[in-house]
């Protein structure tokens, strides 16, 4: 009889413990839906702000006084000789002074000469703009080689400067041609495209200032 007396007690402890474990169950999955929630919030909220980058690329003023400091950069080189040659009319007989001289013309730039900006980024393209071709020694002749060929009668200082500067005159009619000009420009652009490119800048555009 005492048995059947704490059945109803017995079978409330375990109702008790089902319901208490029902409401743990409850709580505990309401946790992990709203942690799912806040997790995948912040996840998404984080991957917008990692998906943003920065490609663009400058050039900086370190690698622009680099190039500056080149100085003259010369693209083109014509070697030239000529034969100048005077006559002297005289009582007794003319005299005559033929003489062969070599010269060196080298065109270039002078990076010195550069205005200020000529290096920088337009848009995605590296723009560069160079000084004006031109040539950089006008003391081409080497008089070290200059030879007399024909020599008759005496000669003063002044007749052989009058026969350098006919020298200078010839070898630039000669070698400073249009033609040479812009062979020594397209030069120019091509060296400065593949050193610009050879940096890291894969759209480069060159121009030279006129």
């Amino acid at each position: 009889m005492q048995k059947r007396d704490n059945m109803p007690f017995i079978q409330q402890i375990i109702k008790s413990a089902v319901a208490r474990f029902v409401l743990y169950a409850v709580i505990a999955l309401t946790v992990v839906l709203v942690a799912k929630h806040y997790v995948k919030k912040v996840t998404s909220s984080s991957s917008a702000v990692s998906i943003e980058k920065n490609d663009a690329i400058d050039i900086t003023p370190m690698q622009i006084r680099s190039i500056e400091s080149i100085g003259e950069w010369e693209f083109l080189t014509i070697n030239d000789e000529e034969l100048v040659d005077t006559v002297r009319k005289g009582f007794f007989g003319d005299d005559e002074l033929v003489r062969i001289y070599y010269g060196t013309l080298r065109l270039g730039i002078n990076m010195k000469e550069a205005h200020e900006g000529w290096l920088a980024m337009d848009g995605d393209t590296l723009r560069a703009v160079l000084p004006p071709v031109r040539l950089l020694d006008d003391s081409f002749i080497d008089e070290t080689r200059t030879r007399s060929f024909i020599e008759s009668g005496k000669w003063s200082h002044q007749d052989r400067e009058q026969m350098y500067r006919r020298a200078d005159a010839m070898m630039r009619r000669r070698c400073l041609t249009p033609d040479n000009y812009r062979n020594a420009r397209q030069n120019a652009e091509l060296q400065f495209k593949s050193m610009l490119q050879s940096m890291g800048y894969e759209k480069v555009k060159v121009e030279i200032a006129n």
